[in-house]
């Protein structure tokens, strides 16, 4: 072959490189969620914003973006031919998302990390925690009367004022699949900003004098009492709302795991390797859902607004009920209603920011962690109980 012909050739497998790079399918679109992704990644690493769900998110949505790449996910994905190639993340999201596998298994991973106590020792905060639930409806109604959303639109949105970023994904991968990247990200966003959204909000709705009520010390909880919780609630929950059954009954679980004392391995493993393993996979796939095409309308715009107002509203919720309460009780007896913010279901973060603003404000003498756990922990109740309404009303 002579040097010219070779020099032909290596100039056309040059051309052919350049024609299949990524480089020449990028659009403006591309660019933007870059920087989305890298936002995202830089949130968790230097504010430690979320970071187990924001870095995985933040560079799934980098990978989506690739030209060529086929690392998207979507609902919309047709199989067209049998031996055509999947996308590897288009192969998570069929099978962890679709099938709705992943969430409920986060559920089981939580309830093996969570303790009931502070609720069974104070029940009357699960109806705080159901109070703070008040946001969703808000927000849904906001959604569908003033932006014009679908119903099951709406009924997607308004959950992220649960604050529970598996029951956001589990309830808008069946109501609108379409709506996934933008509402997952809404709701890890606003978990992450706790900090920032509930502190002003206690400040204007308690007066000096609430913020100084001391809860009394919380009764005891025998240890029949934590191992019945979780099966009377999987029992009686399930039974009242059906369609929240994989959530619930995942969690009560996952409880029955931590407390029953005799099933150490099991809790261990559902709290520990199984809930990292499903996190990576659940935060890369709903990165993978972020293309830029789906991602950058302005649905997305009114969706953030809207996660605010539903936090806000939850978190106003839990408040003004605990207000009512105390109504109703005795001087002795009453609730410091700032605990009432910890019924959102952002486990443990916002009983340490109730924790961290009621003891500032009455320069640490009051204390009231302990006593914030039980909402708390009532909200991750409430959330998949919300959703489990919106599925029995909406959902296929």
């Amino acid at each position: 072959m002579s040097l010219m012909s070779m020099a032909a050739a290596d100039a056309s497998v040059w051309v052919l490189l350049a024609r299949n790079s990524g480089y020449l399918g990028l659009t403006w679109q591309n660019l933007v969620m870059f920087i989305v992704g890298g936002v995202l990644i830089y949130l968790a690493v230097t504010r430690n914003y979320e970071p187990l769900l924001l870095v995985p998110i933040g560079f799934g949505a980098i990978l989506a973006n690739l030209p060529l790449a086929m690392l998207a996910a979507s609902s919309e994905y047709v199989h067209e031919m049998p031996d055509r190639t999947i996308p590897l993340l288009q192969l998570v999201y069929d099978a962890g998302i679709k099938t709705e596998l992943l969430p409920p298994v986060i559920f089981l991973g939580v309830g093996a990390l969570t303790d009931f106590r502070p609720l069974l020792s104070r029940p009357i905060t699960l109806l705080l925690g159901a109070a703070a639930q008040i946001g969703i409806f808000l927000a849904a109604l906001g959604a569908h009367y003033i932006f014009g959303f679908s119903l099951q639109e709406s009924a997607s949105i308004g959950i992220i004022g649960g604050a529970d970023g598996p029951t956001s994904i589990f309830l808008t991968a069946i109501l609108a699949p379409h709506l996934l990247g933008a509402v997952a990200v809404a709701a890890y966003s606003y978990m992450a900003l706790v900090p920032v959204i509930q502190p002003p909000i206690l400040r204007l709705l308690t007066t000096r004098h609430e913020r100084e009520i001391a809860m009394p010390v919380a009764r005891p909880v025998s240890r029949a009492a934590v191992i019945a919780f979780p099966v009377m609630m999987a029992l009686l929950v399930s039974l009242a709302v059906p369609t929240c059954a994989p959530l619930i009954g995942m969690l009560m679980f996952g409880n029955l795991l931590r407390e029953s004392g005799v099933t150490e391995r099991l809790s261990k493993t559902a709290s520990g390797p199984l809930i990292n393993i499903v996190t990576i996979f659940l935060g890369l796939v709903i990165g993978a859902t972020m293309s830029g095409d789906s991602f950058l309308r302005p649905q997305t715009l009114f969706i953030m607004v809207l996660g605010v107002v539903a936090f806000a509203g939850s978190t106003a919720g839990g408040i003004l009920f605990a207000k009512l309460i105390n109504l109703a009780l005795p001087a002795r007896k009453r609730l410091n209603p700032c605990i009432g913010a910890a019924g959102v279901s952002a486990v443990p973060m916002s009983a340490r920011v109730v924790q961290g603003f009621v003891s500032a404000q009455t320069g640490g003498r009051v204390n009231p962690l302990m006593a914030a756990m039980g909402p708390n922990v009532a909200g991750v109740i409430g959330s998949a109980v919300a959703a489990g309404v919106f599925l029995a009303l909406l959902g296929p």
